[in-house]
């Protein structure tokens, strides 16, 4: 069986897992600015119990969170990546979930080799037990016959409490899950593959799911058809080594802005070293790396720029120190005085299978030592978590 694993309001559960004092209180996450307004990302039961949802501005609902004494975290995605690969090695020990990979912050995938479904039940809620007992964050989890019917079921072990959190989705009761979600939920249906789904009249999955296979091929890209397979029960999906990024880019805008060369520097070094970290975590090199910096576009009353550039490595490489040295040149090279600026990112280009790179035989020893060097910090960031070895960091994100 195929087993997703969901955190429940991941970033709030993150806060109240932190501080056991905010236990049952109302608490919302959420980005911030330099005015100290912001979105809510993310919150608690108890502030969804208000009325509070996702996505709106803080200043539209300041009265009610002051009424309520809603707690207001601002977002520190540092301590949430750091929680996520917790869970992440905490699972892999526990030695129950076959293939256990990390889909995004707060979602996570794997096999159990188990069909029974009260079986599958039983070794789920064990993992469970596990993560909240270690992380303190609630879980939903999902299994079924491939990826995307687990994400199914974990839909319902989400939306209905009678399931405890677990949901066995079996062949027999497929359809009527299908039936009864909209197609719009599903894994991998994008803007474009919905407005075509619409337009066919397709409202749920189980409409999807019974449409002929060349309609589908025909209509839809590989990624519809895989999804369309997969609702049919055929897994079709492979997780385990995530396809090799042409592009890789850490970016961030600033919840206050800077005129400040240094801390301009700060934030490039921490983008840059998180972009290598990505480069390699790929088995992959680059030769270009780009800096882009902009001032805040919606401030009218202020001077606008925005610029970028790019520098080329004099040969591939993943070593963090020289594309930060890159990334620091490109910088130098766009950054002027007398504006505020509000975003700043790095993008890693040009890169290539570092298996299929031509060593200098001048610098073949340097390049070997530089491996090993980055093999033994990726490793102690693995293993404690975050980035506790970094090249750079900054307090503006």
């Amino acid at each position: 069986m195929y087993l997703h694993i969901d955190c429940n309001a991941y970033f709030a559960s993150c806060e109240v897992a932190t501080r056991p004092g905010l236990a049952g209180r109302p608490l919302v996450v959420a980005n911030g600015n330099e005015n100290g307004g912001g979105v809510i990302l993310a919150l608690t039961p108890e502030a969804k119990a208000l009325g509070l949802k996702r996505g709106i501005p803080l200043f539209k609902v300041r009265s009610l969170l002051r009424l309520n004494d809603v707690v207001v975290c601002p977002a520190d995605h540092k301590k949430y990546r750091r929680i996520s690969r917790q869970i992440m090695d905490t699972v892999q020990q526990q030695g129950i979930v076959l293939d256990f990979v990390q889909y995004s912050v707060d979602e996570f995938f794997g096999r159990l080799p188990v069909e029974e479904p009260a079986t599958v039940t039983h070794y789920v809620r064990l993992v469970m037990d596990l993560i909240t007992s270690t992380t303190g964050i609630p879980v939903s989890c999902g299994c079924s016959q491939t990826y995307t019917l687990a994400k199914v079921a974990t839909h319902y072990a989400k939306h209905y409490s009678g399931y405890h959190g677990v949901c066995v989705l079996t062949p027999d009761k497929r359809n009527k899950a299908l039936a009864m979600l909209p197609v719009a939920d599903v894994w991998g249906i994008g803007r474009k593959h919905l407005q075509k789904l619409v337009g066919m009249g397709i409202a749920n999955a189980k409409q999807f799911a019974d449409c002929d296979e060349h309609t589908v091929d025909s209509l839809f890209s590989l990624t519809g058809l895989r999804t369309w397979r997969e609702l049919n029960g055929t897994p079709c999906i492979n997780l385990n080594r995530p396809a090799t990024q042409r592009s890789i880019m850490q970016s961030r805008t600033f919840a206050r802005m800077t005129d400040k060369r240094e801390d301009l520097e700060q934030a490039i070094r921490t983008f840059a070293d998180a972009c290598a970290s990505n480069l390699r975590s790929q088995q992959s090199v680059c030769r270009s790396v780009t800096v882009f910096l902009s001032t805040n576009r919606h401030r009218d009353d202020l001077g606008q720029y925005r610029n970028s550039t790019s520098v080329k490595l004099p040969s591939p490489t993943a070593f963090t120190p020289s594309i930060i040295k890159a990334a620091l040149a490109a910088l130098n090279t766009i950054y002027r005085e007398g504006f505020l600026y509000k975003q700043a990112g790095v993008v890693l280009t040009d890169i290539t299978d570092e298996k299929g790179v031509q060593l200098d035989l001048f610098n073949e020893r340097d390049d070997e030592r530089h491996r090993k060097l980055m093999q033994v910090t990726d490793e102690l960031n693995r293993k404690f978590g975050g980035n506790n070895i970094n090249f750079g960091h900054t307090d503006l994100n």
